[in-house]
């Protein structure tokens, strides 16, 4: 294993391990929880402009003891422009309600991005509406985020971004801006075909619960 991958690996077993601690000795509460989410993105080049695209998640709640929801989901990364690219996807989701019973959603999503052309770090800003199609309804939602983010000199370690994200909601359900996340974490390239991210995430809501969320996260990112 190389250097580089060794330190990744490291400080994933790390938190993990921090994590495990935390949930033994930290109690939460009806309305606070702490939640670990994975995802696995493979999007497969069909030419320089369309990728395809396919998402899946598993995330885990109560404290990290319980698999709270999972995700598959299939769509296509157009990029008519380097700075510019549009996602159409489909999600089928299985998640636990209130009740603690298994449901069904039904997700459309068109998502935007947009990269500003400036020096020295990344700036990116994106656009998602989701339209919804729950047990109790149809419903729809706004996502806006930008995200910043840095990567390190070479000689600390290779392909290593830092970034930090802030990602705001409008709910048709409560017809406002009700939920906010505010995420920081790396990015390490692994090889051309092979990327992740780790990252801490703290969720803000409103309208729903549990109100207050503490996420620690992997994204794992797969070019064929």
């Amino acid at each position: 294993m190389t250097g580089p991958l060794r330190y990744l690996f490291l400080i994933a077993i790390i938190c993990v391990a921090a994590l495990s601690v935390t949930a033994q000795t930290t109690t939460v509460t009806d309305d606070d929880d702490l939640q670990a989410w994975n995802d696995i993105v493979t999007t497969v080049a069909v030419d320089k402009k369309v990728d395809l695209y396919f998402p899946v998640t598993f995330r885990f709640g109560k404290n990290i003891s319980r698999l709270n929801e999972g995700r598959v989901g299939a769509g296509f990364v157009y990029k008519p422009a380097k700075a510019f690219s549009l996602t159409p996807f489909y999600t089928f989701i299985r998640y636990r309600d209130s009740a603690n019973k298994f449901r069904t959603e039904n997700r459309f999503t068109m998502r935007f991005v947009y990269k500003f052309p400036v020096k020295h770090f990344g700036l990116s800003h994106r656009s998602q509406f989701e339209f919804r199609f729950r047990p109790t309804g149809y419903m729809w939602r706004y996502r806006t985020s930008i995200t910043v983010e840095k990567e390190l000199p070479k000689k600390f370690v290779p392909g290593l971004k830092l970034f930090v994200t802030e990602e705001p909601f409008y709910e048709s359900v409560s017809g406002r801006f009700s939920k906010n996340r505010v995420s920081f974490g790396f990015n390490k390239t692994i090889n051309k075909k092979l990327s992740v991210d780790i990252f801490y995430l703290f969720q803000g809501d409103n309208f729903s619960h549990p109100g207050s969320i503490n996420v620690i996260g992997t994204a794992w990112k797969i070019k064929l």
